[in-house]
């Protein structure tokens, strides 16, 4: 009777077993390198206002007279400079005025001698004395005609910095190109330009409060309309000027 040798089958299976277990483990690996981590997608993807948000800030609001070294004074260019300086003080400064007086320089008497002219202006024209403050500076290059500056703060719009480009605007895999993505400079030059052109940064936050409005001309249209009369405003020199009569 032969005899079964069981022994030599057991080595085989074991073979063909862990032969499935690299096979197995292989793919995991080649299945884990082509996998990426999806990025979740956010309102600023799609938003520019929200990737380049206009944020209000304090910023100093300067103006520079140059003053010679003989001279001790302001011309006339100058004296207009002060007078319009010290207006946009009294509308949108949300501190006092700094005036900045070079020390140490060959037109510093003469720079302080202008001082006195400017502060006689700023007076004139609405700002308390008190608001007002002199301090001197050393400038960083003797060798340059040093400025008398004066500033205040008031509030700045900013937005960016613009010319950013974190992505490729070309074909690639990443998610910005395949879910038609808006690129991330989309809209930055737009809000830096915004931001500048409106005068009352606080418009851009909230709205004015409404003021009463001008019942002259309204009192004026509805007594022409309660008359039945055409209530549109007349002009006596609409027909001045034609040179022709044609459709009349």
């Amino acid at each position: 009777m032969p005899h079964a040798h069981f022994g030599v089958e057991k080595p085989r299976h074991c073979g063909i077993a862990v032969a499935r277990v690299l096979r197995v483990c292989v793919c995991a690996a080649t299945l884990a390198g082509c996998y990426s981590v999806r990025e979740p997608v956010t309102p600023a993807d799609f938003d520019y206002r929200l990737r380049h948000n206009i944020a209000i800030t304090e910023g100093p609001r300067t103006v520079e007279l140059f003053i010679g070294t003989s001279r001790g004074g302001l011309n006339g260019e100058q004296r207009a400079d002060v007078l319009a300086f010290a207006n946009n003080w009294r509308r949108e400064a949300t501190g006092g005025i700094i005036i900045d007086l070079p020390s140490g320089t060959r037109n510093a008497v003469a720079a302080a001698n202008a001082t006195h002219e400017v502060r006689a202006i700023l007076s004139a024209a609405g700002v308390p004395p008190t608001a007002v403050g002199v301090r001197p500076y050393r400038p960083a290059d003797p060798g340059k005609l040093a400025t008398l500056k004066l500033h205040y703060p008031t509030l700045v719009a900013q937005a960016g910095p613009c010319g950013l480009w974190p992505d490729d605007l070309g074909p690639t895999v990443n998610r910005e190109h395949n879910e038609n993505a808006e690129y991330w400079n989309l809209g930055c030059a737009t809000q830096r330009n915004l931001a500048a052109m409106v005068e009352n940064k606080a418009d851009l936050v909230q709205p004015r409060g409404e003021v009463p409005p001008y019942t002259g001309r309204r009192t004026t249209v509805l007594d022409k309309y309660h008359r039945g009369e055409p209530s549109q405003t007349t002009s006596p020199d609409k027909d001045q000027g034609k040179i022709s009569d044609l459709g009349k």
